[in-house]
């Protein structure tokens, strides 16, 4: 294993040649040019701003790295990872970065925190070569209505998550945290394996630091995993949340936790501060692709041309096209996977019995996100309101799971929210 100092010069190495989003770094850029540009997401006075920018001081050998790692420390003595890099930066105040090898290895005492901090470091310095250049979005999302103000996107493999806020122009990253995952990994299947889900969740619920435990520190914001899509494949657990860490401490190893995703608490109160419940999309995929709105526009017209099909037959009662676009499980919130033997004719009664037992047809489709998830499986994720033809003030959010198979859709569940 490195030794600390070997590591220091290692993440220098690295943090000189990391580049910006749209430019490269240049080591006499303006303190105000490095925070708007290299830390897009960022809170400019954040741990990590800080941080980052010492590492950029010492990538440039400006001998204020010193005074920037002390301060850091000063202010926020919980966090380790920062009083590392001043430790080390003690060890070489004489300001010569070469000759970082020479030092004694670390004692196997301490060698396992001083790895599980490497690999924190390492997470926060490659999140500057992939913060998502302006204008695009996830993959996963494929249409995202007017009343939903944020989404939230985890990168599991990245130790990354990103905040967006919804705005008239489209999608606007306004935030990044450096977050941790499950021991196990990610891809949950089973309760009990420590692996953080993969998928389109949505948060239900918050929970004030006097309702937890001190592990999750501040608040949690649970997710509604297991989803239907997850029901359906037979996984399952419960009690996924985004939540905070001990206050012993200010961030937790990237694969710390117990399948949920932690935050440092200040990141975590700012999300239970922003975000709204029910409506609020949380995407966690194994590696985030990003894509600009414009290349979804095949498939976003494939889906609504499949939804605005469900929507008038479910509207005038066409049991016969409903049948057609259900599947032989259609709602039937089970855990084990699905008997795809039954008959469609009678898989369809659940939703002829819903249409029949509405006093009232449903007149409009209002707020209509759309999310398509395609790992183990093709399912598209449909949230909207209906407002009754005799009452504007009445509405009701629901949500829809299909399935592509053979290239048709098909829809396996729908249910209030």
């Amino acid at each position: 294993m490195p030794n600390r100092r070997k590591f220091l010069a290692q993440a220098l190495l690295a943090g000189a040649g990391l580049g910006l989003p749209l430019r490269q770094v240049n080591a006499g850029a303006s303190d105000a040019s490095f925070a708007g540009a290299l830390l897009s997401g960022v809170q400019r006075d954040s741990p990590e701003a800080r941080l980052i920018g010492i590492y950029r001081a010492i990538a440039a050998g400006d001998s204020a790295s010193l005074d920037l790692a002390h301060a850091l420390v000063r202010d926020m003595p919980r966090f380790q990872l920062g009083q590392l890099v001043y430790g080390d930066l003690l060890l070489t105040r004489s300001g010569k970065l070469n000759g970082f090898s020479s030092a004694a290895d670390i004692t196997p005492t301490h060698g396992k925190s001083l790895q599980l901090l490497h690999e924190e470091a390492w997470r926060r310095l490659q999140w500057l070569r992939e913060t998502p250049e302006p204008g695009l979005i996830p993959r996963q999302l494929v249409r995202l209505a007017s009343n939903v103000r944020h989404l939230i996107a985890v990168d599991a493999s990245h130790s990354r998550v990103y905040v967006f806020m919804n705005t008239s122009a489209g999608l606007e990253l306004i935030r990044s945290f450096y977050a941790s995952i499950g021991q196990g990994g990610f891809d949950k299947q089973v309760e009990g394996d420590l692996r953080t889900p993969l998928g389109v969740y949505f948060i239900t619920s918050r929970l004030e630091e006097i309702q937890l435990q001190e592990i999750y520190g501040i608040g949690a914001l649970p997710l509604n995993y297991p989803n239907e899509h997850d029901r359906r494949l037979g996984r399952t657990g419960s009690g996924i949340w985004l939540h905070g860490v001990p206050r012993t401490g200010y961030a937790r190893s990237p694969y710390s936790t117990e399948g949920c995703v932690a935050l440092a608490n200040d990141d975590m109160a700012y999300l239970m501060h922003t975000l709204q419940l029910r409506r609020t999309p949380v995407i966690i995929a194994n590696e985030l692709h990003w894509v600009h709105p414009d290349e979804q526009a095949t498939e976003r017209n494939a889906l609504d041309a499949v939804l605005s099909t469900w929507r008038q037959a479910h509207a005038r009662g066409d049991i016969d096209t409903l049948s057609a676009l259900q599947t032989p499980d259609y709602n039937a919130r089970t855990t084990q996977p699905a008997p795809r033997q039954a008959s469609a004719t009678a898989a369809a009664q659940t939703g002829i019995k819903e249409v029949r037992a509405q006093a009232q047809a449903q007149a409009q489709w209002r707020n209509v996100s759309v999310f398509r998830w395609k790992h183990q499986g093709d399912v598209a994720i449909v949230n909207y309101t209906t407002v009754s033809a005799s009452s504007r003030a009445r509405s009701i959010d629901r949500r829809q799971y299909w399935s592509q198979d053979d290239g048709h859709w098909r829809l396996f569940f729908d249910g209030m929210v």
